[in-house]
């Protein structure tokens, strides 16, 4: 495995990232309604660590395979999606809005994840965290809204 590709990607991953220290929780958050099921708040960062690990040692495994180009543009796309999600729902504070970035993120992984198992079964392996944690994601954006009728439908800022 080429270390100088990973390193690329865990910038591209830590500018994704970024976006969480930008846009904070906050109150807003921690006064809505949540599913039982909704992961404690330390879980997120050690999780988004290792999936933005993972993520990265997936995508540089992937490109010494020829043919990658699919697989390296899927993970393009998924990592947009990933940034574009923490501004719409923290930021400006639109968890239905969010729910469009989420279902593009969802299938832009899942769709990196199926194209990576194709090209090496390890980086696909790597990819199938994150799948996980993206249905979980998507699954705790749609009860936020259905929990919390009245803020889905503002735009406070």
């Amino acid at each position: 495995m080429d270390w100088s590709l990973f390193f690329i990607y865990l910038c591209a991953c830590g500018a994704a990232a970024a976006t969480g220290a930008l846009f904070p929780t906050g109150p807003w958050y921690e006064a809505l309604k949540k599913p039982s099921w909704t992961p404690p708040n330390w879980l997120f960062p050690v999780a988004w660590t290792s999936l933005y690990v993972l993520m990265s040692l997936a995508a540089a495994r992937a490109a010494m395979v020829e043919g990658a180009a699919l697989g390296l543009a899927l993970w393009s796309v998924q990592i947009a999606f990933n940034t574009l999600w923490t501004p719409v729902f923290f930021g400006l504070k639109r968890m239905r809005a969010s729910l469009v970035p989420m279902a593009g993120l969802w299938l832009s992984v899942t769709a990196t994840c199926v194209v990576f198992f194709t090209l090496d079964v390890w980086a696909g392996l790597m990819f199938v965290p994150y799948v996980a944690w993206v249905t979980v994601a998507g699954a705790l954006n749609l009860a936020l809204v259905r929990l919390n009728p009245e803020q889905a439908r503002q735009a406070t800022v």
